[in-house]
């Protein structure tokens, strides 16, 4: 039988009928099917007790002679101080909450050049103007959690807003930052009225259980915050969060920048993102941009060093004991769904409490608010509802709606199996793409051009720019669920090459009575880092070379009808440098072949193509 009403712990304690009738007017959170429901005294948003203060962090970094204090606000039911209701919290953090820089002419990098030169022209640095008052750092996330029993709590990234120190765009003070918002919150931090007084502000309204969510860059602190192994932070939900700092501007030692955004590298975000206190900004900037960053970024090589592993959270997870509940989408080529995939995996082979819900869509897009829901009432307000039972995996699947995704108990799909397929000559129009290997196809050349598309070098009949090869038409549908690997052995005109790859369904179109998705996953490369990520090297002319790498995860239903296509070409115009055109890659066709994770593996796809 369905509980419709349970009551605080204190509760307990009632023993005669007059205090039962008593406690019955107070308002407490109220669960039914292992959701907290939306309570009528925790709905008027009138009634809400809102203040800011100043948390004192374990850092500094904006160059004075104290520790940073970062800004924080609080939206609490009434209740909280008429009737000593203590509560969880459901925390945000972001640098993005006091405005950014505006988008002008020059702020990314030209990306018009030579590999391995600098660029032409330097960057410009727009400064970013204040936006926002005090107490209120933003009204995010209240109307869905207050209502339902819980406090909710922002603060600003360190060197944002009224926050102060530094942004680090990833570095350690970004992840202490809200581990002091934490231990503020569970009584062992101090917070002030002011950034700089010593009046005392606590938390008495906290019942020290903290939850974190946010998507991207407000997706990648829930995540930093947890990797500290703070007490207190029971569960977090990440949605399409920025794991990486080389991944996001990087792939396989490739410069490369995040979809929308061609020539975005952390540099720019940190311009960007610089909100906070004026008079700080040029120590900041010379400390961190102009310094570690272009001591560490290398826009030349594009090779992974200890700047980079500094960034990256899955090089940081170990005494991470968050529940961890995790969203991206599939077709998100700015956070690219790697950065999800990474995290879960590892989070799993910890033995976290771990969910991931995919979606089909692009960046952003958060979990259905029942499985948030659930994962909050459970690791917050500790009500036994067998979420840590639910399925571990749900994929909203093609043309579904976002609240309605399909179950499985892991990702990739258990039953996918790799399955290899082999080039045979015909790319510049469109070769065989075969599950039996062919003997002696030898190589064939493409010519870089970077103003071409990768959709156009889908769509051309024949092309000298690209090479294409493509399956038989499918007969039957065929289920992908991982990550494809492709390895290739090229040769290249210059010392220097881009290397892009996108795995298609043809006919490349954007009809969707046609075809649901067009693209089925994409990766790009350094040729130069075949060795290693961390090693490059000019390419000899007329040398071959050879290197394996993954492309983006995916999951996804190529429907019948369609064909699965392989398009190698070079420079991307969405993603990459732009070279002069006209550099030739050869590859040899009988040393490249692209992997696939096929649910039903290699017998499965036969039939479908029989």
């Amino acid at each position: 039988m369905i509980k419709k009403y349970i009551k605080a712990s204190a509760l307990a304690l009632i023993f005669s009928a007059a205090t039962i009738s008593f406690a019955q007017e107070k308002t407490v959170p109220v669960f039914e099917n292992g959701e907290a429901q939306k309570v009528e005294g925790f709905s008027n948003y009138k009634d809400y007790i809102r203040h800011d203060l100043w948390v004192e962090t374990t850092f500094n970094t904006d160059g004075d002679d104290t520790l940073d204090r970062v800004h924080v606000s609080v939206t609490r039911p009434k209740q909280t101080d008429t009737e000593g209701l203590k509560l969880p919290i459901v925390y945000v953090t972001s640098p993005y909450f006091a405005g950014v820089a505006p988008d002008v002419p020059g702020i990314m990098w030209d990306v018009e050049h030579e590999l391995g030169e600098p660029a032409k022209t330097e960057r410009v640095h727009p400064e970013v103007t204040r936006l926002g008052e005090r107490p209120i750092i933003s009204n995010s996330h209240i109307a869905s959690w207050v209502p339902r029993g819980y406090i909710v709590v922002h603060s600003s990234s360190p060197g944002t807003g009224l926050s102060q120190g530094s942004p680090t765009v990833g570095g350690p003070n970004e992840a202490l930052a809200p581990k002091a918002v934490i231990d503020w919150l569970n009584g062992r931090a101090k917070g002030y009225t002011t950034p700089d007084g010593d009046e005392e502000v606590e938390a008495f309204w906290s019942t020290g259980k903290v939850g974190m969510t946010g998507t991207s860059y407000n997706g990648t602190l829930p995540l930093a915050a947890a990797t500290t192994g703070v007490d207190g932070l029971e569960a977090i939900i990440p949605i399409a969060p920025n794991t990486s700092s080389y991944h996001y501007y990087r792939s396989n030692g490739l410069v490369r920048s995040p979809g929308g955004y061609l020539g975005e590298d952390i540099d720019v975000l940190y311009d960007f993102i610089h909100s906070g206190d004026e008079s700080k900004r040029p120590y900041n900037n010379k400390t961190v941009r102009d310094t570690e960053m272009a001591n560490g970024m290398d826009r030349e090589t594009g090779d992974l060093n200890d700047f980079w592993n500094d960034r990256d959270y899955l090089n940081q997870m170990d005494g991470m004991k968050a529940a961890l509940l995790m969203s991206h989408g599939f077709n998100d080529w700015n956070v690219m769904p790697e950065h999800s995939n990474r995290i879960y995996q590892k989070a799993k082979a910890m033995g976290l409490p771990t969910q991931l819900y995919y979606h089909q869509n692009g960046h952003g897009g958060p979990p259905p608010m029942t499985m948030m829901n659930r994962w909050f009432t459970h690791y917050l307000h500790g009500i036994d509802n067998g979420v840590e039972n639910d399925p571990q995996v749900k994929i909203v699947r093609e043309n579904d709606k976002p609240n309605n995704p399909t179950s499985y108990t892991a990702y990739p799909n258990p039953e996918a199996e790799n399955v290899t397929l082999y080039l045979n000559k015909g790319g510049n129009e469109v070769g065989p793409l075969t599950t039996l290997r062919s003997k002696k196809q030898k190589t064939e050349t493409l010519e870089d051009d970077f103003n071409i598309s990768g959709k156009q070098h889908a769509q051309a009949e024949k092309s000298k720019h690209r090479l294409l090869y493509a399956t038989k038409t499918l007969k039957q549908d065929v289920h992908i669920s991982g990550e494809s690997t492709i390895t290739i052995s090229l040769s290249s005109s210059k010392a220097a090459a881009n290397l892009s790859v996108m795995l298609v369904s043809l006919p490349y179109t954007d009809d969707p009575e046609v075809i649901t998705d067009n693209i089925i996953t994409r990766g790009w490369a350094d040729p130069q880092n075949y060795k290693s990520l961390t090693e490059s090297e000019p390419l000899e002319k007329g040398t071959f070379y050879d290197m394996t790498f993954n492309l983006q995860p995916d999951d996804q239903i190529i429907k019948a009808g369609q064909q699965i296509g392989l398009i190698i070409f070079s420079s991307d115009k969405e993603f990459t440098i732009h070279p002069k055109p006209g550099t030739k890659l050869k590859v040899d066709l009988d040393k490249t072949s692209i992997t696939l994770p096929v649910v039903g593996g290699l017998d499965v796809l036969k039939k479908a193509l029989e």
